[in-house]
């Protein structure tokens, strides 16, 4: 075996006791936080403040995580640095807000001395701490135990293991929030205005669609050569076939005109004889997220789809390529 491909291996070994090592801390953590996690989550969802994560180091990059995807998911956050917390952002704090302090020893310098001023505060306290028999645990309301046997780290050093831990212990109380709140994909969506997810959750096909003088449609009786300049002008990918009342009859994609020149029966023939009948088409309320998951069905994939009413007349055309265009 050459000395590379032995060196890979072991590469690939240590990634397997990476995981292992984390996913075994994780099914003990489950385990741990069970006595405090149900009364955790009733605190916040009967608190009438919002969630203060306060962290320091990479225990403040985890508390910052959780509170971004508490704030997603509709429940009020925000991260609070704990050591510029001691120099006036602790006024970010008020009277009934939750304050959760995310430690892996601890025993957080910084955080100890904040406590008081927490307390003056009137806000509930809970420890997310890798240590529980702290003073510093001693000291909140309540505590998920976040310990971990040992870290994944091939010197049992570097916290691995144990911000593995917190940071799935905080998607675990945002997923509890979001179902006792009853969260709603339209809730997520209104979170999440110009990402991607939350635009295809948000928009409909009909906030999207190509419509009137800029929708490309002909009749049956069109010719070959009407087709690919109306195909041409619009330059959509694709042309709607209706009747004389706008009712869609069909499409003609690209790849129908192709196919058409390839048979070299396409000049002769109209564009009944080259559309597709009954094509996919969605109705103008339908998510974005939805007409993509047709588009990209595993029967039938395509780039463009007419947008029809309820009466059978079409409405406009959305391409893949509109609804994964930058914001």
């Amino acid at each position: 075996m050459l000395m590379t491909e032995y060196n890979l291996m072991n590469y690939y070994e240590t990634a397997e006791q990476v995981f292992d090592d984390e996913i075994t801390a994780l099914k003990q953590s489950l385990q741990r936080i069970k006595p405090a996690f149900n009364d955790v989550v009733e605190k916040i969802l009967n608190s009438r403040g919002k969630v203060v994560l306060i962290g320091l180091g990479k225990s403040g990059l985890v508390a910052r995580k959780i509170a971004a995807t508490l704030n997603s998911t509709g429940t009020s956050a925000v991260f609070l640095n704990a050591g510029e917390a001691l120099h006036g952002d602790v006024g970010v704090v008020s009277e009934g807000d939750i304050a959760i302090l995310v430690s892996n020893s601890g025993t957080t310098v910084e955080l100890v001395k904040m406590v008081p001023v927490l307390r003056r505060l009137k806000a509930t306290l809970i420890g997310v701490y890798g240590k529980t028999n702290t003073p510093l645990a001693h000291n909140m309301d309540l505590v998920l135990d976040a310990s971990v046997d040992r870290e994944a780290c091939p010197l049992n050093l570097a916290p691995m293991s144990s911000s593995t831990v917190a940071l799935v212990l905080g998607d675990a109380l945002a997923a509890a929030l979001m179902k006792a709140k009853n969260f709603t994909t339209d809730q997520y969506a209104l979170f999440h205005p110009s990402g991607q997810l939350g635009r295809n959750l948000l928009l409909t096909a009909a906030d999207l669609m190509h419509r009137g003088d800029q929708l490309p449609k002909l009749t049956i009786l069109a010719s070959f050569e009407e087709v690919v300049s109306e195909m041409t002008r619009f330059n959509l990918g694709a042309v709607c076939i209706c009747d004389d009342a706008g009712k869609l009859l069909g499409l003609i994609t690209d790849g129908d005109v192709r196919r058409a020149i390839a048979k070299k029966e396409a000049f002769s023939q109209k564009a009944g004889q080259i559309m597709t009948k009954q094509p996919s088409f969605v109705r103008p309320e339908v998510r974005l997220a939805e007409v993509l998951a047709m588009m990209e069905g595993p029967k039938r994939q395509i780039y463009v789809v007419p947008v029809v009413g309820e009466d059978g007349t079409c409405l406009g055309l959305v391409r893949m390529h509109d609804i994964l265009r930058p914001n």
